[in-house]
C-alpha cells in the first residue's frame, strides 16, 4: 500500500505572506492526518521562507503519524533531526538559493559525504531516503551510501506525462525495479497530482511513499481540504 505524505509547506508560505499565523500550520496538519494524510512532510529552508525553524519543534509535538522531514544535509539540518528523530529524513542536493528541489543527488561524486551523512542520520535511528533522479548508476550509488529509500525526482514524469506517458514512466519503472533488487524503499515525488498519480503508482506498486505539497494545495482551494486528501488517497489506492 502506497502511503501518502502531504508536504504543509504552502500552509506556511501563504500564513508568512501577511505575518501572524493564518493559516495556523500546526492545525492544518493535524487536519491533514484528521482528514486520512498517513504523513506529514516538511522542509525547513535556511532563509525559513515557509516553514520555520518554530514550526518544526512544534509539530514535533502534534504530528502522529509518520513524520518526513527535508532538506539539505548542512549542520543545521543535522541538528534538527538529531533533535526531531523524524521517521524519515529525506536528503536533497539544493543549496538555499534553489526555489524549489530540482534534481536528484549524484550519489557517485558526492559518495564520500554522503555515505558519512547517512551514518550519522540513521544513527540518531532515523530512516535515510535520498532524492534521486531515474538513473540506474544513481541508485545503486544511494545502496552503495547506505541509504534505506530514494526519493524518485518525478518532474520530468508529470512533464511528459500527457505527450507520452509509457515513455515518461519508462525510466522510472526501471530505477524502481533496481531500488528493489538493492532492498532499498522507493519513495517518489515533485509535480504529482490527481492526473499523473494513480498511473505512477499502477506502473510502479512498489512505492511505498509519495509525498504532495504543491497541487494538493492547489486542488484544495477549489475542493476542500478534507476532500482532496480523500480524492488523493483513492488515487494511490488506499479506497477501492
Amino acid at each position: 500500500m502506497t502511503r501518502l505524505s502531504v508536504n504543509i509547506n504552502k500552509f506556511a508560505s501563504l500564513r508568512n505572506a501577511r505575518g501572524g499565523n493564518n493559516p495556523d500550520v500546526i492545525k492544518a496538519a493535524m487536519d491533514c492526518e484528521r482528514f486520512g494524510a498517513q504523513g506529514i512532510t516538511i522542509h525547513p529552508r535556511p532563509d525559513e521562507r515557509h516553514i520555520t525553524t518554530k514550526d518544526v519543534y512544534a509539530l514535533k509535538d502534534v504530528v502522529t503519524t509518520e513524520f518526513n522531514i527535508e532538506g539539505y544535509p548542512d549542520q543545521r539540518f543535522l541538528k534538527i533531526i538529531k533533535d526531531i528523530r523524524p521517521a524519515q529524513a529525506t536528503l536533497v542536493p539544493d543549496g538555499p538559493d534553489v526555489l524549489t528541489s530540482n534534481a536528484g543527488w549524484d550519489t557517485i561524486r558526492n559518495k564520500e559525504f554522503l555515505t558519512k551523512v547517512v551514518k550519522e542520520l540513521k544513527d540518531f535511528g532515523v530512516r535515510v531516503s535520498l532524492f534521486t533522479d531515474p538513473v540506474i548508476d544513481m541508485v545503486t550509488g544511494a545502496k552503495d551510501v547506505g541509504a534505506d529509500r530514494i526519493e524518485l525526482y518525478t518532474e520530468s514524469y508529470a512533464t511528459q506525462y500527457s505527450k507520452d506517458k509509457i515513455k515518461a514512466i519508462s525510466p522510472y519503472k526501471k530505477a524502481a525495479v533496481k531500488a528493489t533488487e538493492l532492498g532499498l524503499g522507493v519513495n517518489a515525488g515533485h509535480d504529482l497530482d490527481l492526473e499523473n498519480l494513480n498511473y505512477l503508482i499502477t506502473e510502479i506498486p512498489e512505492t511505498d511513499e509519495v509525498s504532495i505539497g504543491h497541487a494538493l494545495i492547489c486542488d484544495a482551494l477549489y475542493l476542500g481540504l478534507e476532500n482532496t486528501i480523500q480524492r488523493y488517497l483513492k488515487e494511490v489506492g488506499f479506497y477501492k
